[in-house]
């Protein structure tokens, strides 16, 4: 295994700095692109340093130091550059603010290994022993990146995650286009992209609490109130949101609502971002009766299979095990047992089967579903 390079990357503290290096880049060049971000106290992640490599030279990017947006979305966001990220999805939702609508091209080498045959959420520590014969050193994986200023093992840690980049994308490229799977790898990429940019959250956050699928619509439907004002409040403060309610706390009040102020306070202690304002507000919007077109907008919860239910799921996990066996890919990146769960109950295509999934088993899955 061999020593990783010493990179010589470019510290870039400024706007006329960076968009000097960002004019050598070709139109259709291949841009090397990682993030270091902190996300200890806040709701949004906080971007505190941008790496870039693109044949050979490296730019550590500082943007505490001046606004980097407005220069990277020509080149990144509206260019024919290719942006190659390994496991982008953290890394697109830091940038999104700068990149609202994510890379206009993005080539996730994670995603582009697993249909390669590498297996599912291979790390880049992982993938660079594999493709470039070097062993990475991951000691600065927790560092504090929003201190100035940077350690110098700091930066060529931070430099060291893009070096790779480039021989790890046209390796893949190659073994993508080998296997005919370029396609679909271009089809995840988007779909990434997508789940980034939803900047409102979720619409209908309760279906991820299956402790309350047996509710009534109602309190399905209250608890689904809840949980957006908490996605809604969480942003607006920009902390965590277990900080303004956990799960638990949003069961409870769902399933039985406060009757009072003080019982609200007693009930909710140890919520660090529940402040007065914050709780007047709760107890008012659970103070408020549902209505039926509150109910009609709010989707089931998914119940875990059972019966006959349970029997289909286990045929249809087999389906998709063949189906993946026979592609060479994890059966995981075709269809993660989650989505087999709420389909099986619900009946309903799950989005995540569309698009090249939907050719694989559109014709099989629903033969199984149970009767």
């Amino acid at each position: 295994m061999l020593l990783p390079v010493t990179a010589d990357a470019e510290w870039i503290d400024n706007r006329d700095a960076l968009q000097a290096w960002l004019d050598t880049l070709p139109v259709a060049a291949s841009v090397g692109v990682d993030t270091e971000f902190m996300r200890r106290n806040t709701f949004h992640p906080q971007l505190a340093l941008l790496q870039l490599g693109w044949n050979g030279r490296h730019a550590l990017v500082d943007p505490l130091a001046f606004e980097i947006g407005d220069a990277l979305q020509p080149r990144l966001g509206d260019g024919t550059a290719v942006t190659v990220m390994h496991s982008a999805s953290e890394d697109l939702e830091t940038l999104a603010p700068l990149l609202p609508d994510g890379p206009r091209q993005l080539f996730d080498t994670q995603i582009a290994a697993a249909f390669v045959g590498m297996g599912l959420g291979i790390s880049y520590r992982a993938l660079v022993a594999e493709l470039a014969g070097v062993d990475l050193d991951k000691g600065e994986t927790r560092s504090d990146w929003l201190q100035r200023p940077l350690t110098d093992s700091q930066r060529a840690y931070a430099a060291l995650d893009v070096v790779y980049l480039k021989t790890i994308h046209e390796q893949l490229s190659e073994r993508l286009q080998q296997r005919d799977r370029s396609a679909w790898h271009a089809e995840d990429c988007e779909r990434l992209k997508r789940r980034a940019s939803h900047r409102d959250g979720d619409p209908q956050p309760q279906r991820a609490l299956r402790a309350a699928a047996e509710w009534p619509r109602e309190k399905q439907a209250l608890l689904r109130r809840l949980l957006l004002w908490r996605d809604r409040s969480a942003r607006n403060l920009d902390r965590p949101r277990p900080w303004l309610m956990d799960d638990t706390l949003a069961l409870s009040l769902a399933a039985q609502p406060a009757t009072t102020l003080s019982d609200l306070e007693q009930r909710s202690r140890g919520q660090r971002a529940l402040r007065s304002a914050q709780r007047s507000e709760l107890f008012e919007l659970m103070s408020q009766p549902v209505e039926a077109d509150e109910i009609a907008a709010t989707a089931r919860i998914p119940a875990h299979p059972q019966g006959n239910a349970k029997k289909a799921l286990a045929a249809m996990k087999q389906e998709v095990d063949d189906r993946a066996t026979a592609l060479d890919l994890p059966s995981g990146l075709l269809c993660p047992r989650k989505v087999l769960e709420e389909y099986v109950v619900t009946a309903e295509w799950p989005e995540f089967l569309e698009g090249w999934r939907r050719e694989v088993l559109h014709d099989q899955l629903p033969a199984l579903l149970p009767a």
